[in-house]
């Protein structure tokens, strides 16, 4: 497991919170824990996705490899029943 984790960012609207995971997801809430609730649940939907669709990035495309090694290890932890906000939100 890598050390690295995307920047965590919160932002305070009229509806409430959001919480943005580097430019890879972010999550919306009245409070911050729904944000959080709410980005945990877009991320780990993100992750399945690519794990589910054997999904590939074209080397000309420069993708955050970093960032995508991230999405991965957060799939294989919830696959593995790990505790993905742990690792998410450095707890």
């Amino acid at each position: 497991m890598s050390s690295y984790r995307p920047a965590l960012v919160v932002r305070e609207h009229a509806a409430g919170v959001r919480l943005l995971l580097g430019s890879i997801a972010h999550g919306d809430g009245a409070s911050l824990q729904e944000a959080a609730d709410d980005l945990v649940r877009r991320v780990l939907v993100l992750s399945k996705a690519f794990r589910t669709s054997g999904f590939s990035v074209a080397s000309e495309v420069a993708p955050d490899v970093a960032a995508l090694n991230f999405v991965y290890e957060l799939d294989e932890l919830a696959a593995s029943g790990g505790d993905v906000r742990a690792r998410l939100f450095g707890a």
